[in-house]
Formats: C-alpha cells, sequence, structure tokens
C-alpha cells in the first residue's frame, strides 16, 4: 500500500513575505535636459563670478556646478539611462563657459571697461584662445571634476 507523504507546511516567519523593489521612477527626458541646461548656465555665470571674486579656480566650485546639473536632470528626468551622460557633458560646458566667462571679467577690469564690450573687441573666439594659452592640468581637473560629480548625481537624484 502506498501512502502519499505530504510535508507539513512551513510556518509562516514575521520575515517570509518579500520586500518588493521600489517601482522605477520615471521623468520627463526634454524636461530634464532642459532644466540641466538651464542649471548648466547659470552655474557657469556663477563659477565665472566666483572665479572673478576670488581670481582663482576652486575644485569646490566645479563640484558645485556638477552637482547643480546633476540634481536638475536626475530629479526631473528619472532613471533614464541617458542623463547622467548628458548632465557631466553639460557640466563640462558650464565649467568651460565659467572660464570664458572669468576671462572676459577679468579683461573688463584690466582694461576698465565693461564686459560687453571685451566681448565685442576680441570675441568668444578671442576668449578662446586665452583660455587654450592658460590651459594647465588644473583647468582639465576641474573640467573632469565637475563631469563626473555631475554624473554620480544625476544617477543618484534618478533614484
Amino acid at each position: 500500500m502506498s501512502q502519499n507523504f505530504q510535508p507539513p507546511a512551513p510556518t509562516p516567519t514575521p520575515y517570509a513575505e518579500a520586500v518588493a523593489p521600489a517601482p522605477a521612477r520615471g521623468g520627463n527626458l526634454a524636461l530634464a535636459v532642459v532644466a540641466a541646461v538651464v542649471a548648466a548656465l547659470a552655474s557657469a555665470a556663477a563659477y565665472g563670478g566666483i572665479m572673478n571674486a576670488i581670481d582663482r579656480e576652486i575644485g569646490y566650485a566645479a563640484a558645485g556646478v556638477g552637482v547643480l546639473v546633476g540634481l536638475a536632470a536626475g530629479k526631473l528626468g528619472g532613471r533614464n539611462p541617458v542623463l547622467p551622460v548628458v548632465s557631466a557633458l553639460l557640466s563640462i560646458g558650464a565649467v568651460y563657459l565659467g572660464q570664458l566667462f572669468y576671462i572676459a571679467l577679468a579683461m573688463a577690469k584690466v582694461g576698465n571697461m565693461g564686459v560687453l564690450d571685451v566681448l565685442d573687441k576680441i570675441g568668444v573666439s578671442g576668449l578662446n584662445t586665452v583660455w587654450k594659452d592658460g590651459m594647465d592640468f588644473m583647468t582639465l581637473l576641474f573640467l573632469g571634476l565637475a563631469a563626473f560629480v555631475s554624473f554620480g548625481a544625476a544617477k543618484k537624484a534618478g533614484d
């Protein structure tokens, strides 16, 4: 005689229920990119102004640019995998523009004229030439720092 043997059902424990992971946070990609561009432009102006006020570059300011751009992208765009890359690129552009703005402010101060007068006389290409002539390892380090921080901030804010 064969009997069907069934083991007893396990007794439930307080931790037996699996915790479901949080659903992926969606976002608006277009709005996130627009917000990141606005944050990049605003932080570029602030970065150049800070550099002008203290007459040098500091890493915290470059990291701040990255944080602002990354947070703007991540908060509005959610977990979109494109946003960390976009925010890193925008942060590099923002630090670059901030450095150009600093050069224009410094030239305006030396020439005792307005920033628009500097732009009228030498233009953006002239500012870029001055930037390239003065570029060193620290310049590249600050560009990379902003990109690195922005990438991480966008990923973290998107979670």
